[in-house]
């Protein structure tokens, strides 16, 4: 095939592989904006899902449904160690612009409370000069979401904003990727805002995405937080979606899979988007001529995962320590299917015939014991609790239960163990 047509190439301008399969999500969204838009009350949302799952393209098109809806929006995208003031100060500033308010002075009053809210950021005494400027054209309003308090602040800022676009009939909506990195505080903040926003009506959400453990984070912040979010968890696509991921982008350039090749694709991509379109890319340069084949899958297939290996593994392998290395390999052979006792009872039919299946084909348990992991080691688990606190902060792993630990990007075990 022509590489220069290539419809899984990124960058393409071909539909991502990613929004395949994710029409109740934009279905669902489009009712919260038409309820809010009537004056209903609605909660925010938050997508989780592990790496390679397409929350951020999917966060992407919920967030153009908006701005076809001609809402205020606004993103960004959370970092261990950015607080919350200027990343949301500027997703603020963009939605204030879009709502397109007809009322000059009152927008000039909302920007200069987002500028107040922003400049805070500073420390107390701070000169001029060491003040963050938000490239805001309005002087600051002061008194109003500069307290210091970034949780009474958030409130005013999210209250003002719903005012300016309630009078317009609009809405605002403020999309987070990567939500879990937020600071503790900021979380809390932001959770108290919602609350608020929610019990006054304004039309104002937040729109999140994040790993499996973020209600957790959520939850842990505020416990009335389970009431203020809708959760929308992204796993990896059924089979008929993820042959739609394929078979779309591919009949546009005239180009066909076969029945085996489709199933070839199901069977090393395992329904994951960021998968399919890696292993899309390289089947459609090496295939010669359509329809694509089994055997094109089975040619493609080891250049495939060599980029996979340097680009989706790799790199994050790479932002490990040597001790976190150590600690991950150990959760690669604890996480096998068939190294701890029992698995073979928590097969889907529960026989010992199928848990044999299951370990001869490599696969392996979603969440392991913090303890399997320190028994590989022969140590303590309490010894290893620096690698894992650091991996977590990383985003290489997570814990959604107590005790128990997972990896965030999908097949990660397998590449680990391919390593060694």
């Amino acid at each position: 095939m022509d590489p220069i047509t290539n419809p899984y190439a990124p960058g393409a301008g071909q539909r991502p592989p990613e929004l395949a399969g994710r029409d109740e999500q934009l279905r669902a969204f489009d009712v919260v904006l038409e309820r809010i838009a009537r004056g209903r009350s609605e909660r925010s949302i938050v997508l989780t899902g592990l790496r390679g799952v397409g929350k951020t393209v999917l966060l992407n098109a919920l967030r153009s449904s908006a701005v076809r809806a001609n809402w205020g929006t606004g993103k960004f995208e959370a970092r261990p160690e950015q607080r919350l003031r200027r990343p949301l100060a500027a997703a603020a500033h963009q939605a204030v612009r879009e709502l397109g308010h007809p009322r000059g002075d009152d927008v000039d009053h909302v920007l200069g409370i987002v500028k107040s809210f922003a400049q805070r950021d500073a420390p107390s005494g701070a000169k001029l000069r060491e003040r963050w400027q938000p490239g805001i054209d309005v002087p600051a309003v002061p008194g109003r979401a500069d307290s210091g308090d970034i949780e009474i602040d958030l409130v005013e800022l999210f209250t003002d904003i719903g005012g300016l676009a309630a009078d317009v009939g609009k809405g605002v909506a403020v999309f987070i990727d990567e939500m879990q990195d937020l600071d503790p505080e900021d979380v809390s903040a932001l959770c108290a805002a919602c609350h608020e926003i929610s019990q006054s009506g304004l039309p104002v959400i937040v729109v999140g995405a994040g790993l499996p453990h973020l209600p957790a984070v959520l939850s842990a912040s505020k416990s009335y937080s389970e009431r203020l979010f809708r959760y929308q968890r992204i796993d990896r696509l059924p089979r008929e979606a993820a042959d739609r991921a394929l078979v779309g982008p591919a009949a546009e350039e005239d180009c066909e899979f076969t029945p085996e090749a489709l199933d070839a694709m199901y069977d090393v991509t395992a329904g994951y988007p960021y998968f399919i379109q890696a292993y899309g890319k390289v089947v459609w340069d090496v295939a010669p001529v359509s329809p694509i084949t089994g055997e094109d899958i089975r040619v493609a297939a080891p250049e495939a995962e060599s980029e996979l290996a340097v680009g989706f593994f790799g790199s994050r392998y790479e932002r490990a320590t040597p001790a976190e290395r150590e600690y991950l390999r150990a959760m690669a052979e604890a996480a096998l299917v068939g190294s701890v006792a029992g698995q073979a009872d928590s097969s889907s039919d529960g026989s010992a015939e199928a848990g044999s299946a299951a370990y001869a084909n490599g696969l392996e348990l979603s969440a392991v014991p913090t303890s399997a992991v320190a028994d590989v080691l022969g140590r303590k688990p309490q010894s290893l609790s620096p690698a894992r606190d650091a991996l977590i902060k990383k985003g290489l792993i997570y814990s959604g239960e107590r005790g128990l630990i997972a990896f965030t990007v999908p097949h990660f075990g397998r590449y680990l163990r391919s390593q060694s």
